[in-house]
């Protein structure tokens, strides 16, 4: 049932009263006509774009990305980026950020990421399951949303 806050109820000479009301609709004023003891109502419906930005909200991922080596007080640099969830690989959000790549492990938020891919279980199957291919992990699946901490690390020579 659809409710209505009211806030003046001014007579009209010809339509009979007219009650405006405080809610966002398209059509600001509900009209009372009086006619042969009926009265009619009219109703003004919720304009689009009050109906709309309420449901196209995108659940997001907010990222932290740890510094591969600690700072001289021993405490590790953090990159803080946000995605919308299920749209981009964790490579790409490095990129666009500006976070150096590095290989990545997962600290905390696995459950918001995809399942390892065939690569990622060929090229990294001596790994923790926390190691991740930034270039194959897709962050989050385009329902959740919350939090991921990467942990970068320093390259290694080969």
């Amino acid at each position: 049932m659809a409710s209505l806050s009211l806030t003046s109820i001014t007579p009209q000479p010809t339509t009979g009263f007219s009650l405006k009301n405080s809610n966002n609709y398209s059509n600001p004023t509900t009209k009372f006509l009086a006619k042969k003891r009926h009265v009619v109502l009219t109703l003004a419906t919720p304009s689009p774009q009050t109906s709309s930005s309420t449901t196209s909200e995108k659940p997001e991922i907010e990222l932290e990305f740890l510094g591969p080596k600690p700072g001289s007080d021993g405490s590790y640099p953090v990159d803080k980026a946000t995605a919308i969830s299920g749209q981009k690989l964790l490579r790409n959000i490095m990129l666009d950020n500006n976070i150096e790549l590095y290989a990545a492990y997962i600290v905390d938020g696995k459950d918001l990421l995809n399942e390892r891919t065939k690569d990622e279980l060929r090229y990294l199957k001596k790994k923790p399951e926390s190691w991740r291919l930034a270039c194959r992990t897709i962050v989050g699946n385009k329902e959740n949303s919350g939090k991921v901490v990467v942990q970068r690390l320093p390259q290694w020579k080969k």
